[in-house]
């Protein structure tokens, strides 16, 4: 082992290169100075013996590097201000997109139910105004129909007259003819038919209301369901379908408890019952109501037979 191995060294520690290079240019520059200036004095001027004292390289390189990362601090600051920002800017665009989306499903929604609205209106409207013409023509059809057997009858009455002059047993045999017929029309029903003709009748004076199935108020086919039904028949709801039920009759084979029909019989309009005597109850109309009349007063196209 070497005597001087436990020494410390005394050198001081080696600077770098870079530091070593920057601070002998400094000073070769400040003496470089120093030298023009002495060369360029009077030569017999006094040498200089003021000391100039060089800023150290380190506290210029502190100095300088805490700017350095106070503005690279700021600058990251800033960006991630505008980061945020851009962020914030971006949520509050989809929410805004989102919400107009929403609002334009929920008007469209609100568009089409009361376009649905309007259409059904206007459809109820257009299907009650065909209902009332059909009804109104019906009423037409049988004002002409009463206008023409009062006419036919009339005539038939003036011929009546014109005959008086014909032999006594033959009016006799003719009156005897007339009372058995009239006995036969007269006689009451029994049975199921007798139910049908009861509840037919308990709803005279009631209200005719467009679709009405009672208790107070019918219309024509409705009147005919119900009044079977109270006796345990069922029968579909519309007149086209009562009347096409059963069996056809004449309107000269009449029996309490057929369903008499206007129009033709698997398109009729109108439904009552006949209830005997060359009579039948129906609801005629608004303005009449619920009613029994007789077989002239309103003659119909046919009859049918369902019990």
């Amino acid at each position: 082992m070497s005597h001087t191995a436990h020494i410390p060294s005394h050198r001081k520690p080696r600077r770098s290169a870079s530091k070593l290079a920057l601070r002998a240019g400094v000073a070769g520059g400040v003496l470089g100075t120093i030298a023009v200036a002495g060369a360029a004095g009077p030569a017999n001027a006094e040498p200089v013996t003021e000391t100039i004292e060089m800023p150290t390289l380190g506290s210029l390189d502190t100095a300088g590097l805490a700017s350095a990362v106070a503005a690279s601090a700021e600058a990251s600051q800033q960006e991630a201000l505008d980061q945020s920002l851009e962020s914030q800017e971006n949520a509050a665009l989809q929410k805004a997109a989102k919400e107009a989306k929403k609002a334009k499903a929920e008007a469209d929604r609100k568009a089409e139910a009361e376009r649905a609205e309007k259409a059904r209106a206007e459809a109820e409207a257009k299907a009650k105004a065909e209902q009332e013409r059909l009804e109104a023509e019906a009423r037409a059809s049988r004002d002409r129909e009463r206008t023409q057997l009062r006419t036919t009858s009339a005539s038939d009455n003036s011929s009546s007259g014109s005959n008086t002059s014909d032999s006594g047993s033959t009016g006799s045999s003719d009156s005897g003819s007339s009372t058995g017929s009239s006995n036969t029309e007269t006689q009451a029903p029994s049975g199921t038919a007798a139910a049908i003709v009861a509840f037919a009748r308990a709803q005279i004076g009631d209200a005719y209301v467009m679709g009405g199935t009672g208790p107070n108020s019918w219309d024509c086919s409705g009147l005919v369901q119900a009044a079977y039904a109270s006796a345990g028949i069922d029968l579909p709801r519309i007149s086209g379908d009562q009347s096409s039920r059963g069996t056809s009759v004449s309107l000269s084979n009449l029996q309490p408890g057929d369903v008499l029909y206007w129009g033709s019989r698997s398109g009729s309009y109108h439904v009552a019952i006949y209830v005997g005597g060359g009579k039948y109850v129906g609801a005629q109309n608004p303005s009449t109501g619920v009613v029994e009349r007789s077989l002239d007063w309103d003659t119909p196209s046919g009859a049918v037979r369902i019990l």
